[in-house]
């Protein structure tokens, strides 16, 4: 039968590894094998092919992805050691009773004296993830544990998934409302336009910490960051080009502000039925289509998206696969710029779109200049949690960009290379200092007790000081 099981998975071209005997029951064997295999399409071949044996079940299976996530793929460490009656004597009672105590009394030290000082909630309902959609808060919680495991690893920061297991705006607000104290910023994740707009309108409104979309602002910021570098590549005006957005839900709306901030004059937005025209009145039950509306398209264009990219210089497509044809690109300015944004297909590929393009990018490692939000949240977030800013505001996030971008040119542009790669350690820490200086200029930057005198304390905080100090002198 072994022999029968190997011969059958070496026929399909699986690489076996290994062989173990898990144990020996009465009737079988139950046996662990590893088998290398091309990919997971390649691996469910030969799982179909071994549940087809006679005489071979196949109890259980995983791979090397599913090994990862399991037990979950982060965990609570400490940063101070709890070994003896001393260390828990801080730690714990009686210790803690004065840190409480000074907080009580000064609430605002609660950033400096808990994990608050370095903590991001990242909050989803699990209606947006992805390109998989609405999948449900439970099915959605190892995307937010990768995006946890990108935090720490690039920006330092201790970031925790909340799953909240409601679509009501004003359960998921009062949820994170009720959390906050806990955390240093939140950052809201795959929930679905319209109502992550007015989900995060309202906690900016509520909170005294940064909110932060990052499907809509991450999004933005890298691409502007990519756009300084592409624009500079061809030799255009920032604020002189035809700019038009294919896709103008949360990431393409974000952009399409932040371009709006940077001085962008000409913008167009391309959504399903064509053109947002002022004039139509089919968008008028939808508040941020009716921004839209009113805040693009200068020359009042209608039609269809070929009809917005004539002499376009710059086609941004957060929308999805396959919406793009090389005709389409053909009618664009000269030395036309495409971002085709789309995950795992891209409005146009790179090969459709062949020599007409100047510069172009995706949100796929597989091409280059890959615009991937990693770029930017794990330093947007060390720079508001270092500056204590209780907001988040455009300029914060035309510094990130500017800076994202200046490190490609430090390092030499060129069009297959004007963003960084998502592995570039230089970037974090130059975003992070980029947007604590702004929110320093902006006098957003928050200052601490500690950070302004260490030996600051309450009354009740300096009493229990005294009587240590009464205890353990020598004499």
């Amino acid at each position: 039968m072994l022999g029968t099981l190997t011969s059958a998975i070496g026929d399909l071209g699986g690489d076996l590894r290994a062989i173990d005997i898990v144990r020996v029951d009465d009737d079988a064997i139950i046996r662990d094998l590893t088998v290398l295999a091309s990919g997971a399409d390649h691996a469910q071949t030969i799982i179909g092919a071994m549940h087809h044996i006679d005489g071979v079940d196949v109890l259980e299976y995983s791979d090397r992805t599913f090994l990862a996530h399991q037990g979950g793929k982060i965990a609570v460490t400490l940063k101070t050691p709890c070994k003896t009656r001393d260390d828990l004597s801080m730690v714990y009672t009686p210790g803690v009773a004065r840190v409480c105590l000074a907080i009580a009394d000064q609430p605002e030290r609660v950033r400096n004296l808990t994990i608050k000082r370095n903590c991001v909630a990242i909050v989803t309902d699990g209606t947006a993830v992805l390109g998989l959609g609405d999948i449900g808060p439970e099915a959605s919680l190892p995307v937010m544990e990768g995006k946890a495991m990108l935090f720490k690893e690039f920006g330092g920061v201790d970031a925790f998934p909340i799953a909240v297991a409601t679509k009501d705006v004003d359960q998921i607000v009062q949820t994170v409302c009720n959390i906050a104290p806990v955390f240093g910023g939140i950052n809201l994740e795959d929930i679905s336009a319209p109502r992550c707009f007015e989900i995060e309108e309202r906690l900016k409104k509520l909170l005294d910490i940064p909110v932060f979309h990052d499907d809509q602002h991450g999004t933005a910021v890298v691409v502007m960051a990519s756009l300084l570098n592409a624009l500079r590549v061809v030799g255009k005006n920032f604020v002189d080009v035809k700019i038009v957005i294919l896709g103008v839900g949360s990431a393409g709306t974000a952009v399409t502000k932040l371009l709006l901030a940077a001085g962008v004059r000409d913008v167009i937005g391309v959504g399903r039925k064509g053109i947002i025209c002022a004039d139509t009145e089919r968008e008028a039950d939808n508040t941020a289509r009716l921004w839209y509306a009113e805040h693009t398209n200068p020359r009042n264009i209608c039609g269809t998206l070929r009809d917005a990219l004539a002499g376009a210089d710059v086609l941004i497509g957060t929308s999805s696969g396959g919406h793009v044809t090389r005709a389409d690109i053909e009618v664009m300015a000269e030395k036309p710029i495409v971002f085709a944004l789309a995950n795992p297909d891209p409005e146009i590929t790179p090969e459709d779109a062949g020599d007409k393009v100047a510069v172009m990018a995706t949100g796929r490692s597989d091409y280059p200049n890959q615009i991937n939000n990693v770029l930017g949240f794990p330093g947007i977030f060390r720079g508001l949690l270092d500056s204590g800013a209780r907001m988040v505001t455009d300029e914060m996030k035309l510094a990130a960009a500017h800076a994202i971008a200046d490190i490609v040119v430090e390092e030499g542009l060129h069009p297959e290379y004007i963003v960084p790669s998502v592995f570039n350690r230089k970037v974090a820490p130059a975003v992070a200092e980029a947007v604590r200086r702004e929110a320093e200029r902006s006098g957003l930057a928050h200052r601490s007790i500690e950070q302004v005198d260490p030996l600051h304390s309450s009354p009740a905080l300096a009493l229990f000081c005294r009587s240590e100090v009464a205890i353990t002198r020598p004499d």
